[in-house]
């Protein structure tokens, strides 16, 4: 059974076998989550990326995590070159790093709130796709025990606690909330 949290607070700290990166389709690393990630694991996360890049909009990659305490980074391509986005984009960057965190083997995932931050998209709206997208890969993830959605502020957090409330997941998993915002 999938445990599901919500955390409010620094993904970069986050001691699990994966880390989202919501990339660019030239996959460099400059602000966001992906300026936080190179920032805290250095440089080389940045350069394995690009040397697998370009990609196309909602594929993911894979490269290690440099100095991170996560396993590894999963690149998923969440934004275009413009830094916009689309429901349909965030709902395939997440079948991609989702599909890239079986091949791998991955036990825990840990999600930004992607497309929420340069790419301006709407929190309630890239929440929804977001763990509706989860919820469906899930029934065919069965090594995948822990995801992680990581946000920053309570408006993150808040929207993600409603859609979480919001979706069916049958016996898909538990919900429970690490450093709970009130």
């Amino acid at each position: 059974m999938t445990r599901l949290e919500l955390w409010n607070g620094d993904i970069c700290v986050l001691e699990v076998d994966a880390i989202v990166n919501p990339a660019n389709p030239t996959l460099w690393m400059s602000t966001g989550v992906g300026g936080a990630l190179k920032r805290a694991g250095g440089d080389a996360i940045e350069f394995a990326a690009v040397r697998q890049g370009p990609l196309e909009l909602g594929d993911a990659i894979v490269t290690g995590p440099g100095n991170l305490a996560a396993r590894s980074v999963i690149h998923a391509v969440s934004l275009d070159r413009d830094r916009r986005t689309s429901g349909p984009i965030l709902a395939a960057a997440v079948r991609s790093a989702l599909a890239r965190a079986r091949e791998i083997g991955a036990a825990s995932v840990a999600f930004p709130a992607l497309g929420t931050g340069v790419g301006g998209f709407p929190l309630d709206d890239a929440a929804r796709i977001t763990v509706a997208t989860v919820r469906d890969e899930l029934a065919r993830s069965e090594s995948i025990e822990r995801v992680i959605f990581a946000l920053r502020g309570l408006p993150a957090y808040q929207a993600f606690e409603r859609a979480l409330a919001g979706v069916a997941w049958q016996a898909l998993g538990t919900v429970s909330a690490g450093d709970r915002l009130t």
